[in-house]
């Protein structure tokens, strides 16, 4: 089969600890031919398909060059077997843009996975809150009263923009209060940007854990992402600490709520971020942690996925 991955730029990957490489070298092995682009190279006009200028992309073996290219021309992702959005956030404007030229590939035939829709209807901060159930005590306002109020009830809090990834930008704010209403101007700018604000769970420091949801059913082992030293983030980009464990009765209870819902919308992959007992986050766009997951566990998560979208495209 022929993969595009459309992605940042290989030559900025870190093979050491990268998913979507771990999908290429996976893909590879098992004799699919391989391309690459950023989402700054698809175009569509009139007349025409949605395509792009490709890097058809092999397998160097060697740890720093890792990949050798030849240069494709312009080719229609629909004239592709499967096109694969890895693109890392954030979900910006442009991104955005590229979900809609994604999902006029998808008109014109092109198999596209995560979908675009989903991609766009599951912003990663806010799609928790069609799960009310499983979540904690959470507040989404622009509003700095109505978080000064949810402070004053829960004591120790924590808020985050919406548009944030790897940590960034996260805030704790204990009993005394100190620092909320600077720290609100500076993620709500005075009212102009929404913001998230949830209860601080103190479960944190066993970790935050993410669980892979591959076509529904979640992978048996999760990363629990655990902050370091002062740190409250468990983030890796935050420098948290990974380690692989088992799911916990809960944590599978949770991915088997969301896993067939996910999956039924076209999200083969789903990363879903627990502390304790509670949903934090659903991440769609790229999900990582396969490479630790596997290195620590045995478990080939690379393998299940690709077992997945192959089982996918028979389907079509």
């Amino acid at each position: 089969m022929r993969l595009l991955f459309v992605a940042d730029p290989l030559e900025n990957f870190d093979i050491k600890k990268d998913t979507t490489f771990t999908m290429m070298k996976e893909a590879a092995a098992r004799g699919h031919e391989l391309f690459a682009c950023e989402p700054r190279h698809l175009t569509w006009r009139r007349g025409g398909r949605v395509g792009a200028a490709l890097r058809q992309v092999a397998l160097s073996g060697d740890p720093v060059y890792w990949f050798t290219e030849q240069q494709v021309p312009d080719t229609a992702l629909a004239d592709l077997d499967a096109v694969l959005m890895r693109k890392d956030p954030p979900f910006d404007s442009e991104f955005f843009y590229a979900t809609h030229l994604l999902q006029q590939a998808e008109r014109e035939g092109a198999r596209v996975f995560n979908k675009p829709a989903a991609l766009r209807d599951h912003p990663e901060k806010l799609a928790i809150l069609e799960f009310p159930e499983l979540i904690g005590p959470t507040l989404v306002t622009r509003d700095a009263g109505a978080i000064k109020r949810f402070h004053a009830e829960h004591g120790d809090v924590i808020l985050k923009p919406l548009d944030g990834m790897g940590g960034m930008g996260i805030f704790r704010v204990g009993p005394d209060g100190l620092n909320l209403g600077s720290i609100t101007e500076t993620l709500n700018r005075h009212g102009a940007t929404t913001v998230m604000v949830q209860r601080y769970l103190p479960e944190i420091v066993h970790g935050d854990k993410r669980i892979l949801v591959i076509a529904g059913e979640p992978v048996p082992y999760c990363l629990a992402r655990i902050p370091q030293g002062s740190e409250i983030r468990g983030n890796l980009a935050a420098g948290g600490k990974g380690v692989a464990q088992p799911l916990s009765p809960r944590d599978r209870e949770i991915a088997e709520a969301l896993g067939p819902v996910l999956a039924a919308r076209g999200l083969l992959l789903a990363g879903i971020d627990v502390i304790g007992d509670s949903l934090t986050e659903i991440n769609v766009t790229s999900p990582t942690c396969f490479r630790e997951i596997a290195d620590q566990t045995g478990f080939d998560v690379a393998k299940v996925f690709v077992d997945a979208l192959e089982a996918a495209l028979r389907g079509a």
